[in-house]
């Protein structure tokens, strides 16, 4: 069954990197989220990755909604032209916030925060806390290595084969919309391997 997407939240750098192709996906994000008639869930910041994608969005007629805590804020790195942004005190706050909102989860290239939102969204499917796909927009290639590990977890049996899947990936913005519309292995145990509990 495919999954029925509202919102998509969209995990990226506040920072832009230093290749034009970076900039241009977060661009073709935008387009393809707002041709879906999809909203636009993420962090709520004006600069990187996180400030091109939403002004883009936005340009597009499109909506968006941010959630940055106070202090991000207050380091006037917020954006003060969305639809929505809400102001939480804490990043846990702030990521439970962007979880509960979003049906399916987007990440572009970024550094640790983007890793980090990324694989608590991907653990918490493993684990069946939800039943919301995820994906990456491998641009450049940047997510080759992440990609290489996830399969070399499952290969080293660290991870089952279909959790290793839960992760989609497509080399374009489309593509990677695309993959989350496929629908989830169905839920097992996560544990594998002998000695386990």
């Amino acid at each position: 069954m495919r999954q029925e997407i509202r919102r998509v939240a969209v995990y990226c750098g506040s920072s832009q990197g230093i290749h034009g192709e970076y900039a241009s996906a977060a661009r073709e994000a935008a387009d393809e989220i707002v041709v879906r008639g999809l909203e636009l869930v993420y962090g709520g910041g004006r600069v990187g990755l996180m400030g091109v994608l939403a002004d883009a969005v936005l340009a597009r007629g499109g909506r968006v909604h941010g959630v940055i805590t106070e202090a991000l804020l207050d380091a006037e790195v917020g954006h003060q032209g969305l639809s929505t942004l809400e102001v939480l005190p804490t990043m846990h706050d702030r990521k439970a916030r962007m979880a509960s909102l979003a049906d399916a989860f987007l990440a572009l290239p970024g550094g640790f925060g983007t890793f980090e939102e990324l694989f608590e969204v991907l653990t918490w499917t493993q684990l069946g806390l939800h039943r919301k796909p995820v994906a990456v927009v491998n641009v450049r290639g940047f997510f080759d290595p992440l990609l290489a590990q996830t399969a070399l977890s499952v290969q080293d049996g660290f991870m089952k084969a279909n959790h290793g899947a839960l992760l989609r990936s497509g080399f374009t913005a489309k593509s990677a919309l695309d993959s989350l519309l496929e629908p989830l292995p169905l839920p097992e145990p996560k544990w594998v391997g002998p000695g386990r509990g």
